[in-house]
């Protein structure tokens, strides 16, 4: 038995600042169109629920696609998932620039989001095969910054766009950046293992799509006047999940599932994803309540609106690396449990929110918020995923992923629908408009404050470390010749 004793942090590999880099940019695009909707009505003749579509068609896109992408990593090398994951955002990304009428634009924005879905669960996928154990912290910290920061920056860099441009250039500026991104990433990236052979279940293909994308869809139509569409909408959905998830247990045994629902034998990981969709629904659900909030009642222009959110965003991106350091020298409880007490503070400090409540407050309960979910995100990834064995990493990723959009798209749909029917409810007794929407935005904080305790209490479950076998580890190791135990047996 011989011992390693340099405990001391190994470089991230290259491969993995570059799908960082990669991600960072084309998650960027899903909250880049929100300031736009205006423009849009104006420039190609649309109402206000048609160019919201511009958001909801990507997040529809996203939640059909990633499903099928845990099958989809284990057929194809890393260059090769790569370079289709670019070539297809950038080819949306020039439909979308160029389109001359508004359902080009939803071409392109459906395209975009089908290279968009690939490259998170890519990074997470090529991140726990080549980084140790030890290190992944550290490394998923700087992971952060991509899926934190640029949903944060997204409306920010659109709001100063379009106080001097054409939507249009939201689009014609990510075209340049993206493809140097991908020339270098092509010139650079290396394979990590070796793909597998398998035939694809079409049938799983159709119910994932179909479910996944119909159950974000129906809950997108909440709030926007009758319950009885959206509810039918979402029960088709859920049956469709429901098929999907019985077809994949039947694969498991008789031949390769689109999506391996293994992973939810494993007590840490299935923690995890409960915790992840519920901390998500809590950042989404505050992310369409404020700029409401600031731009309905407050009537702030969207760039200052975005100006005010912003060092939230980038007070959670800077935090991630910190954050990755503290769990890989002290684990993940000591992280998680003060950070899910902060993500309920802070969202119960929304709910006494008022017509003159100070902008410093505002901006303090939310950096507190992206404080919060920082230092809960990256400990829970990597607890998460590090519970399971390597073959079932692309399989993990794609489930997270998938979840993280119904999460949005559960957020969203229930914020909306407390606020107006609170608001409509005091509307038609006499209350003043203002006052009743101020009212109705404080009761969708008190939900989202009251889900929120469910994070407290899946932290307190979370183990401190993950406990994935020797030999798994181990197996990481080797794809990139390097030692990751502390011990290593002869």
């Amino acid at each position: 038995m011989s011992v390693d004793l340099d405990t001391r942090p190994r470089r991230t590999p290259t491969v993995i600042r570059l799908l960082v880099l990669a991600t960072f940019v084309v998650i960027l695009n899903e909250t880049i169109m929100i300031n736009a909707i205006p423009r849009l009505m104006t420039d190609l003749r649309v109402s206000e629920r048609s160019a919201q579509w511009v958001s909801t068609a990507f997040m529809l896109a996203m939640a059909a696609i990633i499903p099928v992408t845990g099958w989809f990593l284990q057929r194809v090398s890393t260059r090769r998932a790569y370079a289709l994951a670019m070539g297809i955002f950038l080819t949306g990304t020039a439909i979308a620039m160029l389109a001359p009428t508004f359902p080009v634009l939803l071409l392109g924005r459906v395209v975009q989001a089908g290279g968009t879905a690939v490259m998170m669960p890519l990074l997470m996928t090529t991140l726990m095969t080549v980084v140790p154990e030890r290190d992944r912290g550290r490394v998923m910290g700087n992971v952060t910054l991509a899926i934190s920061v640029a949903p944060a920056m997204g409306p920010v860099i659109s709001g100063l766009v379009l106080q001097i441009a054409s939507w249009r250039w939201l689009f014609a500026l990510v075209l340049p950046i993206a493809g140097a991104v991908t020339w270098f990433g092509l010139r650079q990236l290396e394979n990590i293992g070796e793909p597998e052979t398998g035939s694809i279940d079409w049938l799983s293909v159709v119910f994932a799509a179909l479910g996944f994308g119909g159950l974000v869809f129906g809950l997108s139509r909440f709030g926007e006047g009758s319950v009885a569409e959206p509810t039918l909408i979402v029960a088709a959905g859920l049956i469709l999940i429901g098929a999907f998830a019985g077809r994949q247990i039947r694969l498991q045994r008789t031949g390769t599932p689109l999506l391996d629902l293994r992973t939810l034998r494993f007590g840490p990981y299935t923690k995890g994803l409960i915790l992840m969709a519920v901390a998500f629904l809590a950042m989404l659900g505050s992310m369409m309540l404020l700029p409401l909030y600031l731009q309905n009642l407050r009537h702030l222009s969207p760039l200052a609106t975005g100006l005010l959110v912003m060092p939230g965003g980038l007070a959670m991106g800077v935090l991630g690396p910190t954050v990755g350091r503290l769990f890989d020298r002290f684990g993940g409880r000591i992280l998680v449990i003060p950070a899910s007490v902060g993500i309920t503070l802070a969202l119960a400090g929304f709910t006494q929110i008022s017509l003159g409540t100070p902008y410093w407050q505002i901006l303090a309960l939310h950096i507190l918020l992206m404080l919060s979910l920082a230092a809960a995100f990256t400990p829970v990834f990597t607890l998460s995923l590090g519970a399971l064995p390597e073959h079932l990493y692309s399989h993990g990723s794609s489930m997270l992923g998938t979840l993280q959009q119904v999460a949005a798209a559960f957020g969203t749909a229930l914020v909306i629908t407390v606020m107006s029917s609170r608001s409509t409810t005091l509307i038609a007794h006499g209350t003043n408009p203002l006052t009743a929407g101020l009212d109705g935005l404080r009761l969708a904080f008190v939900v989202s404050a009251a889900l929120s305790v469910l994070v407290i209490v899946a932290a307190i479950l979370l183990p401190n470390r993950s406990s994935t076998p020797l030999e798994e580890v181990a197996a990481s190791t080797d794809a990139v010749d390097e030692p990751v135990t502390d011990l290593i047996i002869d």
